[in-house]
């Protein structure tokens, strides 16, 4: 699966900090769940890479189908 595939999978995304000064991204699917934890500073680079894509995003005109 790549990053153009569509997929019938649902998850949830929760964002938030840590008691350990960490950003945790806590993702659950079905009964899956991956939490990743992350310095400020990678938050950081997340976050801008993040705000790219949805530039990006934004300037292509989507098919129809």
């Amino acid at each position: 699966m790549g990053i153009n595939d569509e997929t019938d999978i649902e998850a949830n995304l929760q964002i938030g900090p840590t008691d350990q000064g960490m950003v945790r991204l806590f993702i659950t699917a079905g009964g899956t769940e991956v939490p990743m934890d992350f310095s400020p500073d990678e938050a950081e680079e997340i976050a801008e890479e993040i705000r790219a894509a949805a530039q990006s995003a934004a300037k292509i005109k989507p098919k129809s189908r």
